[in-house]
């Protein structure tokens, strides 16, 4: 069964900054821990698909009728193997990434409700017999399911923001090529302390915005290091191509170079290489524009 084509960025807190001490439900979540993290797109839609099949309809996935959170809540966490924590960082795990879905859902659905033109509002509105009062009511109760000011995880879709990759050493990179595409096991994902994600975040916006302004991939970082400032210092930063892994060949995805192709940009914006700067971006304007074009053909 093919998962979501989703990327992440991710967060794991040490499991104090969550919570000291820990509830019950959620210490018992962090010592089994069963989530799997290629498992993750495919729980999340099925849960979404549960919300809408319910009897009545949930507004939300991860609730219950009556709007309050599911008991899942607590134990809906991804925890980073000990041997993942990147070399040199003190392992005072261990490290959680609550997955929050119901809060995640509850932004994008106020995000949605801002920036939908009114017709397609109503008509979504209408089918849901909610009021748009009502709506912003429960994703206002949702979002304090949050532990932060922000959610542990970012996505986004059939691609991934170039930015994420200022975050990692591009030889920080996991790699499980497994049996193939549809492989389970199949991964390709970078780990870095939150120290080296903010400072290498600091460092890059600078060269983005002396170069480009604060639009485009400025905006992107900025807003990036914004999220970052959310969490404990001794954090741990994911960036995972989750899903995406399912759209390369083995020889591809062994391949594939993004990481070290936007530390060159950088490398290029420092030493004002104009030349190999548009040669970079040109590079990987096609690899992903090819992987985004997939969305259409699908």
């Amino acid at each position: 069964m093919l998962r979501p084509f989703v990327a992440y960025l991710r967060v794991y807190e040490p499991l104090v900054a969550l919570a000291d001490p820990p509830g019950e439900r959620l210490a018992e979540a962090v010592s089994a821990a069963t989530a799997r993290r290629a498992a993750i797109g495919g729980r999340e839609q099925c849960m979404w698909l549960k919300s809408q099949a319910a009897n009545p309809a949930r507004l939300l996935p991860a609730e219950l009728a009556d709007g309050r959170a599911a008991p899942s809540l607590s134990t809906d966490v991804l925890v980073l193997d000990p041997a993942e924590v990147p070399a040199g960082h003190p392992v005072d795990g261990p490290f959680v990434c609550p997955l929050e879905l119901r809060a995640r859902s509850a932004a994008a659905l106020a995000t949605f409700l801002a920036d939908a033109p009114p017709a397609v509002k109503d008509v979504v509105l209408e089918a849901g017999g909610v009021t748009a009062d009502r709506v912003r009511a429960r994703t206002k109760a949702a979002m304090s399911d949050l532990t932060t000011a922000a959610a542990h995880t970012l996505t986004t879709t059939w691609t991934v923001p170039l930015p994420w990759f200022t975050l990692i050493d591009p030889n920080e990179r996991k790699l499980v090529l497994g049996s193939g595409p549809d492989d389970p096991v199949r991964e390709a994902s970078w780990r870095t302390p939150m120290a080296e994600a903010v400072r290498r975040a600091a460092e890059a916006s600078e060269l983005v915005e002396a170069a480009f302004g604060e639009s485009g991939p400025g905006q992107v970082l900025a807003q990036t290091r914004e999220w970052l400032d959310n969490f404990d210092p001794g954090s741990i930063v994911e960036l995972d191509y989750g899903g995406l892994v399912q759209l390369f060949a083995d020889p591809i995805l062994d391949a594939d170079t993004t990481a070290e192709e936007v530390h060159d940009i950088l490398d290029a914006l420092r030493s004002g290489n104009v030349e190999e700067l548009a040669e970079l971006f040109s590079e990987l304007r096609e690899f992903w524009g090819d992987v985004a074009a997939r969305e259409h053909a699908n």
